[in-house]
């Protein structure tokens, strides 16, 4: 590589790559609030990282069974059904810049922070990007979420508030726990009651609702109420982990709210992520300007066993 300027592009050259080596750590190390998919589903990255697709099999379970005589021979069979899926892999990118100037600048003051608000920035775009995708897809790949997916039931929620309203404004803290353990129990009976959500994801403003509505004559609240007495908790002894979603508001058929239970497992459902976000090699792109890409592969999210997930919408 030659430098324009001599040695001062070479010493300025040799600081940003020291500089970049002392900063991407301590961006990793930065948790962003705002960013959910870590914590509310599995992230896949054992992956070839430059795979150019990722193929998944989205399995059912069929069949039952029934009474039998001794003399016969037409045993009732069970099985599974598959189908054979496979998605993209691509690739994004999103990263950061210095220039001679501002590395002279840094060097003679040694607090100043710019580059590491950039590389902080940018590895919090790359974090949002994978957020977004992990939960409403992304149609220019034609990748569904979390939220959207066409092979999840959908449940409409009973029209039995005040004025026939299903809305949950308009219900009682009994009626809106009744609906969150509908889609609950609809997993549970739907799957032979071989599977049972763990997770229930709400609209923020339905999610206010219920921590707001008050059970009658008590002083317990709706969300209380959820937590004590659901399906989940019931069946195995653990807490529902109930948690909101930005986007839901609008996320259900035609437009309406949407709340959605499944289990938090990677046998159920993953975000495929062969290469997570990462930086790469300090690059001079121009006589005065020093680049840091940086860059993730994903293949979207994979809905596993989508009888294990279901959609409550209308709420």
């Amino acid at each position: 590589m030659s430098y324009p300027f001599g040695d001062a592009a070479q010493q300025a050259f040799s600081f940003a790559v020291q500089t970049a080596q002392i900063i991407e750590p301590q961006v990793y190390e930065i948790q962003y609030p705002e960013v959910q998919y870590p914590n509310l589903l599995p992230v896949d990255t054992s992956g070839n990282e430059w795979a150019k697709s990722i193929g998944f099999y989205v399995t059912d379970k069929v069949g039952q069974a029934a009474w039998f005589n001794h003399l016969a021979a037409d045993v009732p069979f069970a099985d599974i059904t598959r189908a054979k899926y496979e998605v993209g892999v691509e690739m994004a990118a999103a990263g950061y810049y210095w220039t001679m100037e501002e590395i002279g600048q840094q060097m003679m003051i040694p607090n100043l922070n710019l580059m590491t608000a950039r590389a902080s920035a940018a590895r919090r775009a790359s974090e949002e990007m994978i957020d977004r995708i992990a939960f409403f897809g992304d149609t220019t790949k034609n990748w569904t979420g979390v939220t959207n997916d066409a092979n999840v039931t959908i449940t409409n929620a009973p029209a039995d508030g005040t004025g026939s309203s299903a809305l949950w404004s308009a219900k009682t803290a009994n009626l809106i726990a009744r609906d969150i353990n509908l889609i609950l129990t609809g997993i549970y009976t739907t799957s032979l009651t071989t599977e049972i959500a763990d997770t229930v994801l709400l609209p923020p403003d339905r999610f206010t609702t219920l921590a707001q509505s008050i059970v009658t004559n008590t002083a317990v609240t709706g969300l209380t109420l959820v937590q004590q007495s659901n399906a989940y908790t019931a069946l195995t002894g653990n807490p529902l982990n109930i948690r909101t979603v930005r986007g839901l508001e609008t996320a259900g058929a035609g437009g309406v709210a949407r709340a959605i239970a499944y289990r938090n497992d990677m046998e159920i459902l993953k975000l495929h992520l062969p290469m997570p976000f990462n930086f790469r090699p300090v690059m001079q792109t121009a006589p005065l300007r020093f680049d840091v890409p940086g860059i993730f592969r994903t293949g979207g999210v994979e809905i596993r066993r989508p009888v294990s997930m279901r959609y409550l919408d209308g709420i």
